[in-house]
């Protein structure tokens, strides 16, 4: 057993994380009809309660905010009391749990939407190839653009998703503006070619992503709102002609509301699906020298790595996603350096119980 930085307590906001390690968010698949959560999700995320934090998996503000099999809300009185217990198991446990609050934009289908609508984006510009439906692979639609008096309402719908979490017993909430989903759509030149006061310029294109904060920290509080980013990555069809311009600025506009924390997804190594792109600059080291509040890295990072990005400076905290989901008791693993369980790729994405909430602790294998 070993003494490690990632096992001492950081602030984030209004929470004291006793750890530094997060649990980042990890979509399922796994909600019921009208995508209440499963109640399976009680017993999953309590299993993971000795995280630092618990960032539960994106959850769609709206319902015309899904893009992927039964992913749950937070838009009905019925994803409110699925939620509520989940939170309560969390807190039973000893820990702490923030909802990332989601809008897919063009990274749905109109079989997701309601009465088969277009999906919306900052523009109409589609993305090629397909996606997961309930009825096979489908080719991605040319979504409709908002029009400029559309997106208060889509903001509301991030602040009605924020008060409802609230009503569930959160800690608090995370705005996904990460991964090409709707806020990413609006920040990035390469998805944004708008000529009204959401386009064009860096500070234009960052309305959104202030305005949806904003009313979030409206509900909240600042100390108990964090902003997740994803500057390089290229999923989904995404790029920026400068992401160090373009995630700079939102990042300086951001430390006005004094978040609880900015979590940037940027793998340290090449081979992750997310590791920058041959010619992109690394934009992760620049946003931590902006920011001025708790600065969370994330992406393929291993307990060596995450220690040295935290004693480097680089980072207060890193978020797993993988290890913790294969691993419910990573926080042991690591003080023990204990092997971590392999994840079973083929149960990622719905179904029940196995691949979920059945795998090992490692007393429980010691003890066979």
């Amino acid at each position: 057993m070993t003494d490690s930085i990632l096992f001492t307590p950081v602030r984030a906001g209004a929470v004291t994380l006793p750890n530094r390690l997060v649990m980042a968010p990890l979509t399922r698949s796994r909600a019921l009809s009208g995508n209440v959560p499963n109640p399976l999700a009680a017993t999953y995320y309590a299993q993971r309660a000795t995280a630092g934090l618990i960032v539960a998996e994106a959850t769609q503000v709206t319902p015309e905010g899904q893009g992927y099999p039964d992913t749950p809300g937070i838009h009905s009185d019925a994803q409110v009391e699925g939620w509520k217990s989940i939170v309560e198991a969390v807190h039973a446990a000893g820990g702490r749990i923030y909802l990332q609050l989601w809008h897919v934009g063009r990274v749905s289908h109109p079989l997701y939407q309601p009465a088969g609508a277009l999906p919306v984006s900052a523009s109409a510009i589609g993305i090629k190839g397909q996606l997961y439906t309930h009825e096979g692979m489908k080719d991605y639609v040319t979504p409709r653009a908002l029009e400029t008096e559309e997106v208060p309402g889509v903001v509301a719908q991030y602040a009605d998703g924020a008060a409802k979490a609230k009503r569930a017993g959160f800690d608090g909430v995370e705005v996904h503006a990460a991964n090409g989903y709707l806020i990413d759509q609006f920040l990035r030149s390469g998805s944004n070619i708008r000529t009204d006061r959401y386009g064009g310029s860096v500070e234009n294109r960052a309305r959104f992503l202030l305005e949806v904060t904003e009313a979030v920290v409206d509900v909240w509080g600042a100390e108990r709102v964090g902003v997740r980013f994803s500057p390089t990555g290229n999923g989904n069809g995404m790029w920026d002609a400068d992401p160090v311009a373009t995630f700079g600025h939102a990042t300086e506009r951001l430390n006005r509301f004094g978040l609880s924390y900015l979590h940037v997804i940027e793998p340290p190594v090449d081979g992750h699906p997310m590791s920058v792109p041959p010619g992109v600059p690394r934009v992760a080291d620049h946003l931590r020298g902006l920011f001025k509040g708790t600065f969370i890295l994330n992406g393929g990072f291993t307990k060596e790595l995450a220690e040295q990005a935290i004693a480097q400076g680089r980072a207060d905290a890193v978020a797993f996603g993988v290890p913790y989901l294969a691993n419910p008791d990573l926080l042991e693993r690591f003080r023990r350096n204990a092997p971590l369980n392999p994840p079973d790729r083929d149960t990622f994405y719905g179904g029940g119980a196995k691949g979920y909430t059945d795998y090992p602790f490692l007393d429980t294998v010691a003890a066979e």
